[in-house]
């Protein structure tokens, strides 16, 4: 069983598929995008401050285009995080966590919204991990438009490269739950771990680049038996989604949520490493705050769309709550999306980025940021009281 800070930390591989060299060891020309995936986690301060904010400029992307009507998010009455700690304020919590916004909806209504100074409503922020959920509603809309036909089908009905692989009998639903069994090390520390490892080989004509790597890895459990957490299967996924609507994932999104529901902005995913007509699955979507605080809107609506339904129910069912226990007991892991007891859940990604649906009190935090660690005990129980700040001036207010 994993320890809380290693749940939280779950998050952090998702950055293998999201990473620049530093300017001060250039890439080969002749490696690949994936290949060049290394470098994100030792910038300095300075240029994470500077460049999450640029990751759709700086990796090659795929827009993905809001339509001509906005779904408003009216100003509400104003909410004041209420910390236990005396001393915390708003504007402290930010500058010591180095984070650029904060949007809190309650009932669709903006009651907080709060910039860096580095940063604006007009500009975009990279997702790390929150992609993952992302990608995991675009499979549950093509669930629902027949596109996958059900979440027990096996994978290699719509990837044929993974016939004769591990991943031959493992099915759509084990995948999103990463229950698949095949054998992987996702210790990032370690420069010979499959997560440090998975975009090393050449490209395949026609292939996303994590195909040919998972193809050749071994089965360690029976499918279904074991939760371990694969970022490669979140690009498997994305890879699945891909194939299954003939989309990429931006154009997808576009079609199926920005443009019906309304977002302000576009928003751009970084392309593949070798298949350049698709997006990676597990992360590289950049978009701005009040447009993630759109999306969680979606999610706490129960993914409507002019009041119908664009997820299917069976997605819905799994997603949103508990599939696969963690460390703490009051919390679990959905369809790539984290719950917690209370009925809430979570999108989150590293460095601070988070986006949580609390269908109690209607409530929708987005918060975007460039943490000084990827995930530290300090910065994720922070984050943590800044949620529970934001509930606890929900409640006080409600109680008024």
């Amino acid at each position: 069983m994993r320890s809380l800070k290693c749940w939280y930390r779950l998050a952090l591989v998702a950055l293998m598929g999201l990473v620049l060299l530093p300017a001060a060891a250039p890439a080969s020309a002749t490696e690949t995008v994936g290949q060049q995936r290394e470098g994100v986690l030792f910038w300095p301060q300075a240029q994470r401050d500077r460049d999450f904010s640029r990751m759709y400029r700086i990796f090659p992307s795929t827009q993905v285009a809001h339509g001509r009507s906005t779904h408003a998010l009216p100003t509400g009455k104003p909410l004041q995080p209420r910390w236990n700690d005396p001393g915390m304020t708003l504007a402290r919590y930010m500058q010591r966590y180095h984070v650029a916004g904060v949007m809190v909806l309650q009932d669709g209504h903006v009651r907080l919204q709060k910039y860096a100074a580095n940063f604006g409503p007009k500009q975009r922020w990279t997702s790390f991990s929150v992609a993952k959920s992302v990608t995991s509603v675009l499979l549950g809309i093509a669930l629902q438009q027949g596109y996958i036909h059900s979440l027990d089908n096996q994978l290699v009905t719509y990837i044929p490269e993974l016939a004769g692989s591990a991943y031959a009998d493992v099915t759509v639903r084990e995948l999103l739950t990463m229950t698949s069994g095949v054998r992987w090390n996702e210790d990032y520390t370690d420069p010979k771990s499959d997560v440090a490892q998975m975009y090393r080989g050449a490209c395949v004509a026609g292939q996303a680049q994590i195909l040919p790597y998972l193809a050749k890895l071994p089965r360690a459990w029976p499918a279904g038996s074991h939760f371990n957490y694969n970022t490669a299967e979140t690009d498997l996924l994305g890879v699945l989604v891909q194939r299954a609507t003939h989309h990429s994932l931006a154009t997808w999104l576009s079609q199926t949520i920005w443009k019906p529901y309304g977002m302000a902005s576009d928003a751009y995913w970084i392309k593949d490493g070798c298949d350049a007509a698709e997006n990676t699955g597990g992360s590289g979507l950049s978009a701005t705050l009040a447009d993630y605080a759109r999306f969680g809107q979606f999610m706490l609506g129960g993914g409507r769309v002019g009041g119908k339904p664009v997820i299917a129910e069976a997605w819905l069912a799994g997603a949103l709550n508990k599939q696969e226990q963690v460390a703490d007991p009051s919390r679990g892991y959905g369809f790539l999306w984290w719950t917690d007891r209370d009925g809430s859940y979570a999108a989150i990604g590293i460095f601070g980025q988070l986006l949580y649906i609390d269908p109690q009190r209607k409530l929708v935090i987005a918060q975007v940021a460039a943490w000084p660690t990827a995930d530290s005990d300090a910065e994720v129980a922070a984050r943590r009281a800044f949620v529970a700040a934001i509930k606890r001036a929900a409640d006080h207010a409600q109680t008024r």
